[in-house]
Parts: C-alpha cells; structure tokens; sequence
C-alpha cells in the first residue's frame, strides 16, 4: 500500500511489499513481506521513470533510508545499494592506477586482500568508520604495524576512488587511525667476519659482482638491476685535472619511471678495487654468456642480467643470494636489501660522519640515514671507497 502517489522528481513512494494475503490493510503488522521505498529522479532517455529503491523490515527503517538518499542526491552521489567494497578496490585497482609499475598494482592488491574477508561484501554506502576499524583491529592481530598502515592507506585511496566517481558521499576510512600490529622483521646488518665470509662464497657464483657493488658502495638493490654498461667507468682517468677514478652512475631503478628514488639517490660513486675487479670479471662471463646464448641473447645494456640477457628478476635474485648465504655459514634469514644496511654499519664503525654516509647512499637528508639505519649507526660517527678499499683488498 503506498503512503503518497507523488510521481514528482526527488518525491518519495513507501509501500509494503506483500508475500502473503494481508493481514493488516492499514499498518501491516503481523503481514509478510517488506517494506520497500522509492525516490523518483524523472525519465531515462527511453521514456522509462528513473527510481532510487530501498527497503527495510519496518516503515521507519525505509524513512531513514530515503533520508539518506535525498542526503546523497543533493551531494550529487550515484551510489548503488548493490555496490560493495570489493567492487571499490577492483575497480580501484583496474581504473585507479593508471600509469602506475603491475609492481605497484600488485602491492596494492596484496596489502588489500586481508581486508576482504572482514569488509569486502560490506555495501559501500552504509560502511562504517566502526566496521573500519575493527577490520584493522583484526587485522592487526597478524599482520605487523606496516602491513596494517598500508592496508589502511590503500583502502582511503579505494574510497576516495569511489568519491571521485560519486559513488558513495564520504571517506570513512580516512576516519580511522590505523592500530599498532605486530612487530615486523627487523633489518639487520652483517658483521665484518659475515660480509667477508659472504664475498668469498659469492666469488664461484653469478651473483658475486652484484654482492660486492651493493655491500661496497650501498647502492640500493633496485639501482643495480637497473644498472648499464654506459653507466659504469671501470677505468677512470687518472691523468686528468683532477684525476678521474673508476666510478659508477647510479641514475636509474626499476621503478615505473626508470628514474632513482629521490633527487638526492641520483648520484656518481667511486667505486672501490675490488668492485672494479668484481666487475671486469664480470663482464668477461656476460661476454663468454653472450657468445652461449647465440640468438636468444637479448642486449639491453644491463650490466646484471640472466643467462639469455634478460633482466634479474628481485624473486630470483633473493633466492641465489639466500643460497650464496648459505654457502656462507652465515644463515639464509638473509635479504639482499641488507648489504646496504652493512655499507652504513661498517662506515659508521669506521667513523665516517652520518652525513657523509647519507651522501654515499643517496638520501635526501642525515634524518632518513638516522631513522631507516638507527640500528647500524654507531653513537660516535670522514670516503666510502678508501674505507672499503682497506677492509676487502683486492687479489
């Protein structure tokens, strides 16, 4: 039965939707069915009236709801009562991040997909900050303090995502501070013995140039795979005003762009001896693989690449430098991330100054060198080649 036959635009319609003989014309207690609602927005191009529907067990239920939906109107929001948050990340994740690496995309996704299970079939529009934050109070449970703080951002990108496109009136997630998680694996830096132990391991290996430019000169994983020959200097020019020594460019990552981290990352370092001839070795195996290879070879200018050419993929890299470890003695619970947190633990051991140190690897202030590598910096803390150059002689 409906309240009002009021077909005007933004007008509403409440009536009771009967799934048995009535029992109660005028309130409908004790009738079953569902109350349902309406909102009339006029006539599509077709002729056909447009209508907003909601329903609800009781008529109040329904009154509430049209409110919102009024609320939404003059707002100007689209949202649909079947648009879930699930459908907001997919739809985030496939429209969200154009131009963004499948890296990001897929890091996005990962850090998203614990929070399904707890708020993924959640109606969007009638998701709480209150469901939000105890699906990060769960979440917090497992997952460490990092984990939960990018779930949290992620999931304020999906929804702001879904403001952009008027589908839902506000942000709730933006809302919520995310809770303390779990304590996270702690980097860690290897000991003198453990770095030169690990370079002696590393010497019957592919991967011994890479350990040696990443733990001597505190280039950054990313860096070297992205590495080119043009970029490297392995002979200098000792007779030039000042003199030229052996250096590298580390000017590109693997990230989207190609380009370094920060302003500050890009930067040319002297490379110490026995990087020099890590890499003139190096090279001459690259040759004799290339030779191998024959048609298949694919020459990109990298300066690590796999057996065909190719660019090193980070899985790859991780799982022959856990086995070089192991070869080691020193324990797989090793990353390869870690031999730059060893290339700021031995400077600072050897006194150089943490402003040196956050020149060498590349940060844009001594805050980010004291605050990512306060383990491996040392109370009392002048460059990084003629340190290195004293601890791994060449030959």
């Amino acid at each position: 039965m409906a309240d009002s036959k009021r077909r005007g635009y933004g007008e509403d319609s409440i009536y009771f939707d009967h799934t048995s003989e009535c029992r109660d014309a005028q309130h409908h207690r004790g009738c079953r069915g569902r109350w349902r609602g309406s909102v009339s927005l006029g006539f599509g191009p077709n002729g056909k009236r447009i209508r907003r529907k909601v329903s609800g067990r009781t008529k109040t239920e329904v009154k509430d709801k049209l409110q919102l939906l009024h609320d939404e109107l003059r707002e100007g929001v689209r949202s649909s009562p079947k648009y879930t948050v699930q459908d907001a990340m997919d739809d985030w994740l496939a429209h969200g991040l154009a131009g963004r690496s499948a890296k990001t995309i897929s890091t996005n996704r990962e850090v998203l997909a614990p929070l399904t299970s707890f708020i993924g079939p959640a109606k969007l529009r009638e998701l709480t900050a209150a469901e939000v934050r105890t699906a990060l109070a769960q979440l917090a449970t497992t997952r460490s303090t990092r984990a939960v703080q990018m779930a949290r951002n992620s999931l304020v990108r999906v929804i702001r995502f879904a403001e952009a496109n008027d589908l839902v009136g506000r942000n709730v997630a933006a809302l919520v501070h995310p809770p303390k998680g779990l304590e996270g694996r702690p980097s860690k830096s290897l000991t003198l013995d453990q770095a030169q132990a690990l370079v002696k391991a590393a010497e019957a290996t592919r991967l011994h140039a890479y350990i040696v430019l990443c733990l001597l000169t505190g280039c950054r994983t990313e860096e070297a795979r992205a590495l080119l020959w043009d970029h490297v200097n392995l002979d200098g020019d000792l007779d030039a005003e000042p003199p030229i020594p052996p250096h590298v460019a580390v000017w590109r990552s693997v990230r989207s762009h190609g380009d370094v981290k920060t302003g500050k990352s890009r930067r040319t370092l002297r490379l110490p001896v026995a990087v020099v001839d890590a890499l003139r070795a190096h090279k001459v195996k690259q040759t004799e693989d290339r030779m191998l290879a024959g048609a298949l070879w694919r020459d990109e200018g990298l300066v690590f690449v796999s057996a065909v050419g190719t660019p090193l993929d980070p899985s790859h890299v991780r799982r022959a430098f856990r086995k070089v470890c192991e070869a080691a003695g020193i324990g797989s619970n090793w990353s390869p991330r870690e031999l730059r947190h060893t290339f700021v633990s031995i400077m600072s051991e050897q006194e150089v100054p943490v402003e040196e140190i956050a020149r060498l690897v590349g940060h844009s202030t001594t805050a980010t060198t004291e605050a990512v590598y306060r383990r491996e910096l040392r109370p009392v803390i002048s460059t990084g080649a003629e340190v290195m150059d004293t601890i791994f002689k060449s030959g």
